[in-house]
């Protein structure tokens, strides 16, 4: 997790530098509603490669976003779930889909 002086100084500057780029926040829209394994996250994420994939939930982790829970079985089973503190962004990710949706309908043709 980064530290306090490692973060900008604006708090939107911060929540972006988190969750910034193309995947993470559809990474997050996915973790919400349950734990997802690493193939199912990269299936269901169109476009996304293995290694984009596997640096954002890295830095996910880093951030203390989401959590990876590892089965200790075999075969071997990973899955990953948002942390108590990921959860915090579920309501950005409900104004986003809110706004898609308006913003769709006002310029549907």
């Amino acid at each position: 997790m980064k530290t306090k002086d490692e973060l900008p100084v604006c708090p939107v500057a911060t929540a972006v530098a988190l969750v910034g780029g193309k995947w993470k926040l559809l990474i997050i829209r996915n973790l919400r509603v349950r734990p997802w394994r690493f193939n199912e996250l990269q299936r269901n994420l169109e476009g996304i490669s293995q290694k984009v994939l596997t640096d954002s939930l890295r830095q996910m982790m880093d951030d203390g976003l989401v959590h990876r829970h590892d089965y200790q079985e075999m075969p071997p089973r990973v899955d990953y779930s948002l942390t108590e503190l990921g959860e915090k962004l579920l309501p950005i990710i409900d104004a986003l889909a809110d706004f898609g949706n308006y913003y769709k309908s006002v310029t549907a043709e």
